[in-house]
């Protein structure tokens, strides 16, 4: 991908390639002038490459980053058919949360299908505001009905 807008890698994931990932997320992110998303956009993409690297026989992958008009979207495709299924994992449990964490942690995420018949991608959105307008309405405060009034 040569667009200034997008980043594309294909990988089998390794042992440090969640380290890359992210470092390749925060570069785009600055150059994208969002890095108040890194925090959130590097967590997101290392739980999906942590499920690559649990679920997902050959480790095989696409990447993509893509920048939003205010945000980015990740997608992370691979060949095994498994959808990836929220679960409640107990507190003994070492693995499970994943996806519960990604749900914490971006504005959107879901699954599609992927560049295989056989395959998925895991996609996940982050936001920014969008830019104060000049025509927005007010902020109107919230009135607790419980709580007693001051007249």
């Amino acid at each position: 991908m040569n667009d200034n807008s997008q980043y594309g890698m294909r990988f089998t994931v390794g042992a440090h390639s969640a380290r890359h990932v992210r470092r390749i997320v925060r570069t785009h992110l600055a150059q994208w002038a969002m890095p108040e998303l890194s925090e959130a956009a590097e967590l997101a993409v290392t739980e999906l490459l942590a499920n690559v690297v649990r679920h997902v026989p050959d480790r095989y992958c696409v990447l993509k980053l893509r920048r939003t008009p205010h945000g980015v979207r990740v997608e992370v495709s691979d060949g095994f058919p498994q959808l990836p299924l929220p679960r409640t994992a107990s507190d003994d449990d070492e693995s499970g949360r994943g996806l519960v964490l990604l749900d914490a942690v971006v504005d959107k995420w879901g699954v599609s299908p992927g560049l295989t018949k056989t395959g998925k991608t895991i996609w996940f959105e982050c936001g920014t505001p969008p830019p104060a307008s000049s025509t927005a309405l007010p902020v109107r405060s919230v009135i607790d009905l419980d709580e007693p009034s001051c007249d």
